[in-house]
């Protein structure tokens, strides 16, 4: 007797490009069966997934972990992750991390397990910002030392890689990434926030694709729709998709919304940005209280620049064809680039994946349900070296699956209310156990730090 039986519903098999209907039987937390394979029909829960798409889990390869110390020993990010058919995220992006890791683990124990998996990456900004250096500073040997000391010890105690926000810090020089990634083994993953837009030049584009090939290492270039959405797409992506043919060991990650979020104290808004941009204030939303969905005027932005600097603000500057492109182009994976402080921020982070498969697979026709499905979950399990263990449904993979109507599932956030449950979506099953039933959370914990 199967664990689980899931039945009538249809499977995307990405190596042959094809849709199959037939049932899929997991037991101790493997997928064990599909399709002829299955010689049962006799399991302790069978669902009926008639008309829905038997989905991999999604695989978010870029978002923002809990943040245990500052919010308190609760789930807020994973729970928005599960409700959208996320079951594997990776944190620890664009240069920080919320605490080490043996903290984010001892945390997830005591709370009892994870809603999801989790794949960390050690943020180096981190280690910039203990040493008290600004932003703007340069680094000495001794300090760069110290901070590649700091990253190897993270990924002994379990860090899958490295992450570098150079837009926060633009005093980390090419060179210091370069003697921080000379010293990890070239199986580990680092990511990077890029320097500057693409709003003057393409020079943190050219650094990127240069770092990739210099180091040696997997190298993903964070969020591109952040960082040239607002008009250069069209040239971006032949310069990229020919960097990454002859380096298949780097590739990039987009989210779908035509509008970035980051802390209005940060170095994104040193002077010169309403100039860079052509904006004005009115293109930055306030997305915590008491200002919660408000635009700004010059003096609501320094007021709360000085006062309230670590409050997230949404920056609306970007445009939606080239958003679209990003998602539809050959090279790419999908990224909610989440994360939520007290259940505010940007809507991406209970919506990204829904939002894909709605409007741009479904309502736009951007790209097939099957690209999409395979730049979720396919691609992104690739990326992180877990090939065959996530990102498929087949036999001996592990039971990571997302249950979702094709033709409702959608987003239902916005700016104002960050986290709403999207729709559409009925079964999430993480390692074997279910999550969400029928929509709703069973309150299991089964998810573990990879």
């Amino acid at each position: 007797m199967y664990d689980l039986l899931i039945v009538s519903g249809r499977v995307p098999d990405f190596e042959h490009n094809t849709w199959r209907t037939g049932p899929v039987a997991v037991q101790d937390g493997k997928i064990v069966a599909v399709g002829d394979e299955v010689r049962s029909t006799e399991a302790r829960t069978v669902i009926d997934a008639a008309g829905k798409i038997v989905s991999p889990g999604f695989i978010d390869i870029h978002m923002h972990e809990e943040d245990f110390p500052n919010d308190g020993a609760h789930f807020e990010i994973s729970v928005l992750m599960r409700n959208m058919g996320v079951t594997t995220a990776v944190g620890g992006n664009c240069g920080t991390h919320a605490q080490p890791i043996k903290a984010f683990r001892e945390a997830a124990e005591r709370l009892g397990g994870l809603p999801i998996h989790y794949y960390m990456l050690t943020g180096y900004n981190t280690f910039r910002e203990e040493l008290g250096l600004g932003c703007y500073d340069t680094a000495t040997e001794d300090q760069i030392k110290h901070m590649t000391n700091r990253v190897i010890q993270e990924v002994r105690d379990g860090a899958k890689g490295v992450s570098f926000g150079g837009e926060y810090d633009p005093g980390i020089s090419s060179e210091e990434i370069l003697r921080v990634l000379a010293a990890l083994d070239d199986q580990i993953l680092v990511s990077m926030h890029y320097r500057t837009d693409a709003m003057k030049d393409f020079s943190a584009l050219h650094e990127m694709i240069e770092l990739a090939e210099r180091s040696g290492k997997k190298f993903q270039i964070s969020h591109l729709s952040s960082y040239g959405a607002m008009g250069q797409m069209k040239e971006i992506l032949p310069i990229l998709n020919e960097a990454i043919r002859k380096n298949p060991r780097l590739d990039y990650d987009t989210y779908p919304y035509a509008a970035f979020a980051t802390s209005i104290g940060s170095a994104v808004f040193d002077e010169g940005w309403v100039e860079r941009w052509g904006k004005g204030y009115e293109c930055i939303m306030l997305l915590h209280e008491p200002y919660c969905g408000v635009r700004c005027d010059r003096e609501l932005f320094e007021k709360v620049r000085k006062e309230k600097p670590d409050m997230s603000v949404a920056g609306f500057v970007m445009e939606e064809e080239d958003i679209a492109m990003a998602i539809a182009n050959r090279y790419g994976m999908i990224c909610s680039d989440g994360g939520t402080s007290h259940w505010k921020g940007h809507p991406r982070s209970s919506g990204a994946f829904p939002r894909v498969l709605g409007k741009y697979v479904r309502e736009e026709n951007v790209l097939s349900l099957m690209d999409a499905l395979r730049k979720m979950t396919f691609r992104p399990a690739q990326r992180l070296g877990l090939e065959g263990q996530k990102g498929v449904i087949a036999s001996g993979a592990d039971a990571d699956i997302v249950i979702f109507d094709p033709d409702i599932i959608s987003d239902t956030s916005d700016f104002s209310e960050a986290c709403r449950m999207p729709v559409g979506i009925d079964f999430v099953i993480v390692g074997g156990t279910v999550v969400l039933k029928n929509g709703k959370e069973t309150g299991a914990l089964p998810g573990q730090l990879l």
